[in-house]
């Protein structure tokens, strides 16, 4: 079934699966964690709200049928993994959020951020850097 969820992706690639907020709180643990059982995913949870096994586990397995994790199943207890790499998943996100919320605009994104109360002077320096670094690449 795997396989079959794969290739029909395969031939969508600009329509990517977004998960919802609840798989990204799963998707948050095993990048943190790497491949782990529903238990322990269960119980990171459990950390900022409660979610209970039997409700762990249907999330995961709905996100197995979409694509967005692979069960391994070799051993006793099930293994699951991320399909997507981290980077990849987070960059598309990105780009929808950009798109959706700053018609596009990156700029507006940063000046947001900028003026946002929760920037700390030494996010500001971040940003500079980067922006620098960035402005630097583009010279070369």
């Amino acid at each position: 079934m795997y396989v079959c969820i794969m290739e029909h992706l395969q031939g969508q690639e600009n329509k990517k699966i977004e998960p919802t907020k609840s798989e990204l709180e799963i998707l948050r643990v095993l990048w943190q964690h790497g491949p782990s059982p529903v238990r322990l995913v269960m119980q990171e949870i459990n950390k900022s709200r409660e979610l209970n096994y039997t409700a762990t586990l249907k999330l995961m397995q709905f996100m197995v049928d979409k694509g967005i994790l692979k069960r391994d199943e070799s051993k006793m207890q099930h293994i699951y993994h991320v399909v997507e790499d981290e980077n990849k998943t987070k960059e598309h996100l990105l780009d929808k959020f950009i798109d959706n919320l700053y018609n596009g605009s990156a700029a507006n994104l940063m000046m947001q951020l900028a003026g946002n109360k929760k920037t700390t002077k030494e996010d500001l320096k971040k940003m500079r850097e980067l922006l620098d670094k960035l402005e630097n690449d583009d010279l070369n």
